[in-house]
C-alpha cells in the first residue's frame, strides 16, 4: 500500500478545511452535483461504459499499488539462474510455480518448454506493449476527467452569474446565485486538484515501474536461456537501475 497517497489526500482535505473555518458556508449540494454529475457525465460520454465502470479499480491502484522492488526482482531472477546453471534449465519448473509474478512465471515457462528465444522475446514485449496501453488508458480517462472538472466549475460560474443578474431586483435571490457561481469554481478546482490529477500522476508513475520491471524480467529471461553465469545476469539486469540503487557490488559497474 502506498502510504505517500494516503497521506497526501488527507492532507490536502485538511489544510483546505482549516482555511474555510466555517464548513457550513461552503457547502452547496446543487453547485457539487453540477459538478461532480457533469464530470461523470461527460466521461461516460467519451469513453465505454465498461472503461468507466472499472475506473474504481484502476484509481485504487494509486493506493494498493505493492510491486516487488527492483533488487528483489534481480535476487529472484539470479536465482533462477543459479539454479538453471546448477541443476539444468528444467529445474527452474518447480521455481516457476513458486513465482508470484505472472509474467515472469510466463516467460521462465515458455523457456523451460524450449520455446525459440526470438519467440519469447516477440511473446513477452507483445504482452508488455498491450500491458502498457491498458495503463495509458486508465491514466487517460482520469487526467481528462481532471481537465473536465474546472470546465464543469466554470459552468456553474456562468449558471449563477445569470441566475443573479436575472434577479438584481429581488436581494436575497443574488445570494444564492453568486454561491453557485464562486462554489462550482472551487469544487472544480478542489476535485481536479486533489482527486484526480495527481492520481493521474501516480499511476504513471506507477506503470513507468512496473514497465521497468517487465523489461529486466524479459532481460533476465533470455540470459538464462542462453545460458550465462549468474553474476553476468546480475550485471545485465543491474544496469536498468541507477547506480545508487544497484545491489552491492554492481554500484560502479555501469558509471553514473
Amino acid at each position: 500500500m502506498d502510504i505517500a497517497t494516503i497521506i497526501g489526500l488527507v492532507s490536502a482535505c485538511t489544510l483546505i478545511i482549516l482555511g474555510m473555518g466555517d464548513v457550513t458556508a461552503f457547502i452547496d449540494v446543487q453547485s457539487a452535483t453540477m459538478v461532480i454529475g457533469g464530470t461523470i457525465a461527460a466521461t461516460l460520454i467519451a469513453n465505454p461504459l465498461p472503461e468507466v465502470v472499472g475506473l474504481m479499480g484502476v484509481y485504487m491502484n494509486s493506493i494498493k499499488n505493492s510491486g516487488t522492488s527492483p533488487n528483489e526482482l534481480i535476487e529472484k531472477i539470479v536465482g533462477f539462474a543459479e539454479t538453471a546453471r546448477r541443476e539444468g534449465i528444467l529445474a527452474l519448473e518447480q521455481a516457476v510455480e513458486e513465482a508470484d509474478d505472472a509474467f515472469l512465471s510466463g516467460g521462465i515457462r515458455l523457456a523451460v518448454d524450449g520455446t525459440e528465444p526470438d519467440l519469447i522475446m516477440d511473446i513477452l514485449e507483445t504482452e508488455l506493449r498491450f500491458v502498457e496501453e491498458r495503463h495509458k488508458a486508465g491514466q487517460e480517462i482520469i487526467a481528462r476527467m481532471g481537465a473536465t472538472a474546472p470546465a464543469f466549475g466554470m459552468i456553474g460560474t456562468l449558471v449563477g452569474l445569470v441566475i443573479m443578474l436575472k434577479n438584481m431586483d429581488d436581494p436575497a435571490a443574488i445570494g444564492p446565485g453568486m454561491a453557485i457561481a464562486l462554489l462550482t469554481t472551487l469544487y472544480g478546482s478542489i476535485l481536479a486538484n486533489v482527486f484526480l490529477e495527481p492520481i493521474s500522476a501516480k499511476l504513471k508513475t506507477y506503470s513507468a515501474k512496473e514497465l521497468l520491471s517487465k523489461q529486466m524480467i524479459i532481460e533476465g529471461i533470455m540470459a538464462i536461456q542462453s545460458g550465462d553465469n549468474p553474476r553476468i545476469v546480475e550485471h545485465k539486469l543491474s544496469v536498468f537501475l541507477p547506480p545508487s540503487l544497484r545491489p552491492s557490488g554492481e554500484e560502479g559497474a555501469g558509471g553514473e
